[in-house]
């Protein structure tokens, strides 16, 4: 539940951006640029394929213990070794 200041320091900020936005001081988003906003990633020019791959579970263990990314880790260098 909001406190009489916490609505009162909303309220001083809120009037502070109108001020500036009145003075031309700060940009202003229209309705217009906020309903032509996508939600989610932009859109990528080359798309990864989903693939299965068997591995042993020791192997699998020493990538999965590598770190946040190693999926990202382990597809360049499987790019980078291809025949």
């Amino acid at each position: 539940m909001s406190t009489k200041s916490e609505m009162s320091q909303f309220e001083r900020d809120l009037l502070e951006s109108v001020k500036q936005a009145l003075a031309g001081e700060g940009r202003v988003t229209t309705g217009e640029e906020i309903a032509r906003r996508v939600a989610g990633r932009p859109p990528q020019a080359v798309h990864k394929e989903p693939v299965t791959l068997r591995m042993a579970p020791d192997s699998l263990a020493r990538w999965r213990a590598s770190g946040k990314g190693w999926q990202t880790r382990a597809a360049a260098l499987l790019a980078a070794n291809a025949p």
